[in-house]
């Protein structure tokens, strides 16, 4: 392929370290569509993303990276178009070197390729990376009966998995066919693809839908695959993230901390667990404590590390955060599809009452769940995600599969981001808090036993009665309280923060909390307290046991010694 010109002046790399990212994942359309300060012809587009008031809103927040839904040229399926509908989150790609081209603010053929680059350009100027939502698993070419839109009709068994007959197609992405990175036309184009978005377009990174299937041998998941072998090996991609979904629908597709050392994952353990914790389900006390502290059992091997693991609790594809704490069960009847669709596992809790209400108990609830759900991934090892949205409470009135809506039930709106700005300032006070502390994103693994055990010295975890954790109090399915106890050593050559206090109290009534005695001598300040933010920068004295609320979390910093 040959590259246009291009005038990137002196566009740089943001260059996070992966322990320093904090993602945040948005839809490029939706994201701008409604905001008030982005012009008309703007909005939804390339360009408009690069407008000042949307980056300053991203600066704000203190990300680090905007990780996109795919940009890559996709098509609406006939079946949606016939419904009134749109593919609207893009997962049916059909060409791999091109920006969307409806993403682009103006009608001229290439427009978005120029228009695209000055995004990323002013992106970068402002100290964000952008990572792209890749989808190489399959095509919009459906299984044997779909259109003939460009592989099938360039070379069917080069680029797909077919069945033994050879008719029809392995299907291990639920979207029709599977594209076959063993076959050597199939995995040159990826490769292509990948260092064409890194050389010419500037992106500093890939997200990788359904990334078991790119890993597939004959049926199973090989970490010795061709494309993760050539992926692990090439010099520009080496430069950049790769971060995979780790999972596809077929036979043993859930390949959770089986990818190799350079490869981060989302973690779906991570956000099943902490879902099940502040829903109060019993027995997960154990598993949460993992998760929080970079989830070791699945990531602590073949010389990875905390950053293996993306850190997440809602994405894309699910509940936003304000559903989450909202709805029971789905309700995705726009959809058209008799609300078959969807995740019916959603682990979620509607805190007393099905959707919008006006009761303020409840309401006060819920936006104290989404402040308990927001520390924990914000402060737990591990890089995190956040849902664009998440920060002033988006709702798409439980509505968790909108693929097909591209409307104002997706959009974001920015009159959200003024209603709810003491969420938004809670949140950016977390990001501030994480880059602040290196603690919170360590390079290393804790030392010493699982997580299940306390005396090491950089991580203790204690009851709420001060006294250590035993293996009776981790396998008690009534235990639902703990306190996670950080020295301040960071696992990087000696170097040392400050000391930490993470208080979590799960159960539905308030519970006293004691500072473990050997502690006691630090002066300790409240940082963070979901269950009453204004605490925040107030001491703490822990002569007396401490009062946490029902369903909330405090995180105690040790300024100075008495």
């Amino acid at each position: 392929m040959v590259a246009d010109e291009y005038d990137w002046g002196d566009d740089r790399r943001p260059g996070h370290a992966m322990a320093d990212s904090v993602f945040y994942e948005l839809h490029l359309k939706g994201f701008t569509k409604l905001h008030p300060r982005v012009p008309d012809r703007l909005r939804g587009t390339y360009a408009g993303l690069a407008e000042l008031p949307v980056i300053d809103h991203l600066r704000r927040l203190g990300v680090t990276a905007v990780q996109l839904l795919p940009v890559h040229q996709f098509v609406h399926d006939a079946t949606l178009v016939g419904r009134g509908l749109r593919n609207y989150w893009g997962y049916q790609s059909i060409g791999y070197f091109a920006p969307h081209n409806e993403y682009s603010s103006g009608g001229e053929l290439g427009q978005q390729v120029g228009e695209f680059r000055d995004m990323v350009r002013a992106l970068h100027a402002a100290g964000l990376e952008v990572i792209l939502d890749v989808v190489f698993n399959h095509t919009a070419e459906g299984d044997q009966d779909g259109p003939t839109l460009s592989l099938r009709g360039i070379d069917n068994p080069s680029y797909y998995r077919l069945a033994e007959d050879r008719s029809r197609y392995v299907d291990d992405t639920g979207c029709g066919n599977t594209v076959d990175l063993h076959q050597p036309l199939a995995l040159r184009m990826v490769m292509d693809s990948l260092r064409y978005w890194v050389r010419e377009m500037h992106v500093d990174g890939f997200r990788f839908d359904l990334a078991a299937s790119l890993a597939r041998a004959a049926s199973d998941f090989d970490p010795f695959s061709s494309f993760l072998e050539t992926a692990g090996q090439d010099p520009v991609l080496s430069t950049v993230k790769l971060i995979a979904e780790p999972w596809d629908v077929g036979a043993g597709g859930y390949d959770q901390g089986r990818f190799p050392a350079g490869w981060s994952e989302w973690n779906g353990r991570y956000r099943d667990t902490v879902r099940d914790y502040w829903r109060s389900a019993g027995g997960t006390v154990a598993d949460f404590a993992t998760r929080i502290s970079g989830s070791g059992d699945l990531f602590g091997h073949g010389g990875r590390r905390p950053t293996a693991s993306v850190n997440l609790v809602t994405v894309h594809d699910g509940f936003t955060l304000a559903d989450l704490v909202s709805y029971d069960v789905k309700h995705n009847e726009p959809n058209g599809e008799h609300n078959q669709d969807g995740n019916n596992d959603n682990r979620s809790w509607n805190c007393g009452v099905e959707g919008p209400t006006d009761d303020a108990a409840v309401l006060a609830l819920r936006a104290r769940q989404r402040r308990n759900f927001l520390a924990t991934l914000l402060l737990s090892e591990g890089p995190p995600l956040l849902l664009a949205g998440d920060e002033c409470a988006r709702s798409q009135g439980g509505n968790n599969n909108a693929y097909c809506q591209d409307n104002p039930l997706s959009w974001l709106d920015w009159d959200g981001v003024a209603e709810h700005a003491d969420l938004v300032d809670f949140t950016a006070r977390l990001c501030r808090l994480r880059e602040l502390h290196p603690v919170f994103r360590r390079r290393q693994f804790f030392r010493g036993a699982p997580a299940t055990a306390a005396g090491r010295d950089d991580l203790d975890w204690y009851r709420p009665d001060g006294l250590p954790m035993e293996t009776a109090d981790w396998v008690n399915p009534d235990s639902r309280a703990l306190v996670m106890a950080l020295s301040g050593a960071t696992g990087e050559g000696g170097a040392q923060d400050d000391p930490f206090l993470l208080l979590f109290n799960a159960w539905w009534d308030p519970l006293p909390f004691s500072v473990p005695a050997t502690l006691r001598d630090a002066l300790w300040r409240v940082e963070v307290d979901t269950a009453d933010p204004a605490l925040a920068g107030t001491a703490a004295d822990t002569a007396t046991p401490l009062t946490l609320a029902g369903r909330s979390l405090r995180v105690l910093r040790a300024a100075s010694t008495r």
